[in-house]
C-alpha cells in the first residue's frame, strides 16, 4: 500500500489520480439514453450526473405503471467481494421519493447510507426528508413505517419496515438508514476519519446481521461522496481478506459503473488515509 504523506508523496498521488482520470470512461449521449429520454429528465436531480445504461438499476414494473416508469437515477456498482453490492443514487426529489423506496424494495436493500445534509443547496432543489419520523407514510405504492432511532455524535440510525402494497405476497423488508453527520456541506472529505471508519463498521455489521442485502448509498448528486464511501468499503474488504490495498483498482472498478465516483484528488487521498487509520486501529488493539 502506498503510504500517503502530503509532502513527499503528493506528486506521486496526483499522477496516479490523473492516470485514473485518463482511463475513466467518458460518457456520451448514447450511453445515457434512458436518463435523457424526455419522460425521464425530471427524475434527475442534475443533468451533469447521469447513470449509464450499462449499470442502471431498473424498477420492477407493477400493474398500472406508466410507460417509462422503470427508470430511476441509480447505478449498480460492485464491491470487492460481491457483484452489484451497492446502488448509488442522488438524494431523492419530491417526484422520485416513491421510486426511491421502490428501488430499495425491488433490490432487497437492507441498508441506506445518507452522506449529505437535509437542507437546500444553492443551484439545486431542496433535500427533502424522504422518510416518516415518527409514524407511517405512503409514497405511491410503498408503505414505509418508522420503527426506531438511535443517535450519537457521528451517525443517526433509523429502522424502517417497507412494504409494497401492490405486491403484498412478497412480504416486508427491514431497512436501516445510516445518516452520517460528520461531513460538512462544502468540504470534499469527511470531517473525521475515525468517525467515517465508525460509519463503515456500523453498516458492515448490520449488513452481516441482515443477510448481506444490498446497500443504497446516496449523497446530493450520487457522485463524489457516495464513491468515497463505496471505495472505502472495498478497501476494508481487501484488507480483511487479502491483507492488501489497491485504491486505484477500487475507484476504477466503481467508475466503470458511474464515472463520477470519487470526484477529487482530496477524496482519493482520503481513501488512502482511511486505510491507514484502519491499520492504526488494528495495531492499537
Amino acid at each position: 500500500m502506498l503510504r500517503v504523506d502530503p509532502q513527499s508523496n503528493s506528486s506521486h498521488l496526483r499522477e496516479e489520480f490523473q492516470t485514473l482520470n485518463s482511463v475513466t470512461p467518458h460518457l456520451d449521449v448514447e450511453e445515457c439514453s434512458m436518463a435523457l429520454l424526455p419522460r425521464n429528465r425530471q427524475k434527475n436531480r442534475s443533468m451533469d450526473v447521469l447513470p449509464p445504461d450499462r449499470s442502471l438499476a431498473l424498477l420492477t414494473a407493477s400493474e398500472g405503471d406508466a410507460a417509462g416508469s422503470s427508470y430511476v437515477n441509480a447505478a449498480l456498482a460492485s464491491s470487492f467481494h460481491r457483484p452489484a453490492a451497492f446502488i448509488v443514487t442522488p438524494h431523492p426529489l419530491a417526484n422520485t421519493t416513491a421510486d426511491f423506496w421502490r428501488l430499495v424494495f425491488d433490490y432487497g436493500c437492507s441498508a441506506v447510507v445518507m452522506l449529505n445534509h437535509t437542507y437546500t443547496f444553492i443551484g439545486f432543489q431542496p433535500c427533502l426528508q424522504y422518510w416518516p419520523e415518527p409514524g407511517l407514510q405512503h409514497y405511491g405504492p410503498m408503505q414505509v413505517e418508522f420503527l426506531s432511532r438511535s443517535t450519537d455524535d457521528d451517525v443517526v440510525t433509523r429502522l424502517f419496515r417497507v412494504t409494497n402494497l401492490t405486491r403484498l405476497q412478497e412480504g416486508q423488508l427491514l431497512v436501516r438508514q445510516f445518516q452520517f453527520l460528520r461531513w460538512s456541506a462544502y468540504r470534499e472529505v469527511p470531517d473525521s476519519r475515525k468517525a467515517f471508519l465508525g460509519l463503515l463498521g456500523l453498516v458492515l455489521k448490520w449488513q452481516g446481521e441482515a443477510g448481506e442485502g444490498r446497500t443504497v448509498v446516496h449523497c446530493l448528486n450520487g457522485g463524489g461522496r457516495s464513491g468515497t464511501f463505496c471505495t472505502c468499503v472495498m478497501l476494508l474488504e481487501m484488507m480483511r481478506s487479502h491483507g492488501m490495498v489497491d485504491v486505484f483498482y477500487a475507484v476504477k472498478t466503481l467508475r466503470n459503473s458511474k464515472p463520477n465516483m470519487v470526484e477529487s484528488l482530496e477524496q482519493y487521498r482520503f481513501c488512502y488515509d482511511l486505510a491507514l487509520e484502519y491499520l492504526a486501529c488494528l495495531e492499537a488493539r
